[in-house]
């Protein structure tokens, strides 16, 4: 099968932690090999941003091919829309020669340039189209109001994507609801979670990290280095756990945090409620690191606004190092409560200092959690699953789209 994976903004091939660098990076080349490994044909379409790269790179089994559209040079994604045009027409013109038998988009801008692209090629009929989201509009609105950056025709463009789409693949039920709202029809929807690398994120030789009695409990964070991730409610919520660490793992590198607004905003807040000591930002770690970094804490504490799904807590889980979550989006599905870590509500500060206390008190609960939380990363979120569930999608819409040509 010649798989096109359209993901406008988040190259496979990115350094993550910028602010547009994260989740969707690490899922779009995660499933490109995934996909490559099990015999399929791969091209994942980004926009160039820098006139370095030549026009096609082999990565992993699969090829990136940038795109021109827009100058090449880096562009907020909020400001992406005016070269989508652009960008389908290079994908129209590129796939009438040679079109792919199915084309998977990867946020709602991808799905406007892939419908763009895709139109006419089969006999006159629009090339088979999945779309993943990521992130969904209406979500990022009714939670960050006014500071809500992305164009105003994401409020049209957005759901006329996911009604053109022959499926849309949701990550999590919170999603297939947000879907519904948009007048989605159940059985246009598909339900397949983002995966964790299991030959990276695994647990040390020894299993889950037990910590010695005298030992400095830890707690880690991750994630780019944005408001909605939640970092400030962290630091407030440390302060109600006395002689806890908590380490904060994102953004750009360590020596450039200083010209960061977000992360000097939490320095401050830190120096407001006395917990200076006791709060590190590490800046940027590199992907190869992060194994380490999730095994060395007690703890992972995820607490976004909102999120789609969430890669950080299967990794941390496939690591054997349980989870304090807030209960929003796809975290309300990964995170097991009580079983692999403890959902609080969002924004709920004293019941997240009162979660990670418990989990730090009770040593045989931590143990528990972390081994329900291994079992449960090897079980359903493996990447060749996923891929698998993803290629059962493709060979549906292939199958009908025969159908009506017939």
């Amino acid at each position: 099968m010649r798989v096109a994976l359209v993901s406008e903004h988040a190259s496979p091939l990115a350094q993550l932690g910028g602010v547009d660098a994260g989740g969707q990076n690490v899922h779009v080349a995660a499933l490109a090999t995934a996909l490559a490994r099990r015999g399929h044909e791969v091209e994942v379409f980004t926009r160039r941003d820098d006139p370095g790269p030549p026009e096609t790179v082999e990565s992993g089994g699969f090829r990136v091919v940038h795109v021109p559209a827009g100058p090449p040079q880096a562009v907020p994604r909020d400001h992406l829309l005016p070269f989508m045009s652009d960008f389908g027409a290079w994908l129209a013109a590129r796939w009438t020669i040679a079109p792919p038998d199915v084309v998977h988009s990867h946020y709602w801008m991808s799905g406007v340039a892939a419908l763009r692209a895709g139109a006419g090629i089969l006999d006159g009929e629009r090339l088979p189209l999945v779309t993943t989201f990521h992130a969904l509009g209406t979500v990022k609105r009714r939670v960050q109001g006014v500071a809500d950056t992305s164009p105003a025709e994401r409020t049209e463009l957005e759901p006329l994507v996911a009604h053109s789409a022959d499926r849309v693949i949701a990550q999590s039920a919170d999603e297939v609801g947000e879907l519904l709202k948009l007048g989605i029809a159940r059985g246009q929807i598909a339900v397949v979670p983002s995966g964790v690398d299991l030959d990276r994120f695994r647990p040390g030789p020894d299993g889950p990290r037990l910590r010695s009695p005298e030992e400095t409990p830890r707690i880690l964070a991750v994630g780019r280095m944005i408001p909605r991730k939640g970092f400030l409610d962290l630091i407030k919520a440390i302060r109600r756990v006395p002689g806890a660490h908590l380490v904060i793992a994102g953004g750009p590198a360590k020596d450039r945090l200083a010209a960061d607004p977000v992360a000097q905003r939490l320095v401050e807040a830190a120096e407001e409620l006395g917990v200076t000591d006791r709060v590190e930002l590490l800046g940027g770690v590199p992907n190869e690191r992060m194994p380490e970094l999730y095994r060395s804490a007690d703890l992972l504490a995820c607490t976004p606004a909102y999120e789609t799904f969430g890669m950080t807590p299967l990794e941390a889980m496939a690591c054997g190092t349980p989870v304090v979550a807030y209960a929003v989006g796809g975290l309300a599905d990964s995170v097991a409560h009580g079983v692999s870590g403890l959902l609080v509500a969002p924004g709920d500060v004293d019941g997240l200092a009162k979660a990670i206390r418990e989990l730090l008190t009770v040593e045989p609960r931590r143990y528990a959690y972390a081994v329900a939380g291994m079992s449960q990363a090897q079980a359903r979120y493996p990447w060749p699953r996923v891929a698998e569930q993803v290629e059962a999608v493709y060979r549906s819409v292939i199958a009908r789209q025969l159908v009506s040509l017939r």
